[in-house]
């Protein structure tokens, strides 16, 4: 089991064994966000593909979750991708 200081949480939880999301973006997601937190932000994030009916094909859409995203996990802390 493979345990993370969440930047969510505040807290030590279980992370994911291998990096999941690509890029920058996803080894910082590795390396800082639990198991708990990602399930959290799935439930928000299917709320917003819901609600604003955003399609994950259009390119503009899956950028507008990616921002969500960020914004939802780490709050105000800075990411480069």
């Amino acid at each position: 089991m493979k345990i993370v200081f969440c930047k969510f949480l505040k807290k030590f939880s279980e992370g994911y064994k291998t990096q999941f999301y690509p890029g920058k973006i996803g080894n910082y997601i590795y390396k800082n966000i639990s198991k708990l937190a990602w399930k959290t932000w799935i439930n928000e994030q299917t709320k917003i593909i819901n609600e604003q009916q955003l399609n994950m094909i259009n390119i503009q859409d899956y950028q507008i979750i990616e921002q969500e995203m960020i914004n939802f996990l780490f709050k105000n802390i800075m990411l480069y991708k």
